[in-house]
């Protein structure tokens, strides 16, 4: 649509044809480049610390199923769920380091007959009778295991990213041509981002990260960088 009003005004306009390609070509660039928005939810609580199995993350989201997610859901649709979490290290002189990737994924599925809900959690699984019990359990992360003891090193500082989203691309096929012209199937927090060092790690009191705080100087973990 956009290309035929940019041919149609270069036409009227008589502006010359190499022209009149290099701005159909920036009009696909604006288009291409506007991000993706995700959907109402939020990172209310991260925290990655040191337990006897190792590192661990513990985080905590807030989130509600729209309407048309609800509807799916009803009608037979399963839907699913990721919590991802990545740990770089900087290197001024290449590209970051990546540590550790960690991916936990959800599947949300009503029973008609027996009218609950059977919330999968990787191989566990787990029935409620309410949506809102099924949903709380997945706005809770605890223990989550991110890495053995000894993974970072003491002088370093690592970037943590941690997102939670609705994954479409596990939809049945018609709903997943329907998920990319319709923004209600879209429900995430898009990423979170924070410094992160061992020594947060091992103290006790070390505070957790909250979202929309700034970096500063020598970040304690609670100190976030940004929000894409």
């Amino acid at each position: 649509m956009m290309a035929f009003i940019m041919h149609a005004c270069a036409k009227k306009l008589g502006v010359p044809k190499p022209l009149h390609c290099s701005l159909l070509f920036v009009a696909f660039l604006a288009i291409a480049s506007v991000p993706a928005r995700a959907g109402d939810a939020s990172v209310t609580h991260a925290k990655i610390v040191l337990s006897e199995e190792g590192y661990v993350l513990n985080a905590d989201f807030s989130f509600d199923l729209n309407q048309k997610l609800i509807d799916a859901l009803e009608h037979g649709v399963a839907l699913y769920f990721v919590t991802e979490l990545r740990v770089e290290r900087p290197r001024w002189y290449w590209f970051d380091k990546l540590i550790v990737h960690r991916q936990l994924e959800y599947r949300l599925a009503y029973h008609a007959m027996t009218r609950s809900y059977r919330l999968n959690i990787g191989s566990l699984h787990r029935n409620f009778d309410s949506l809102a019990d099924a949903v709380h359990t997945m706005e809770r992360i605890r223990n989550l295991y991110v890495a053995p003891p000894g993974t970072f090193n003491t002088n370093d500082k690592y970037e943590v990213t941690l997102r939670f989203f609705h994954n479409t691309a596990l939809l049945p096929k018609p709903f997943q041509l329907s998920a990319l012209s319709n923004g209600k199937w879209d429900l995430g927090t898009g990423w979170i981002k924070w410094l992160f060092t061992s020594e947060m790690a091992n103290s006790e009191g070390a505070a957790a990260a909250q979202p929309e705080e700034k970096l500063s100087g020598d970040a304690a973990q609670r100190e976030m960088v940004t929000k894409e």
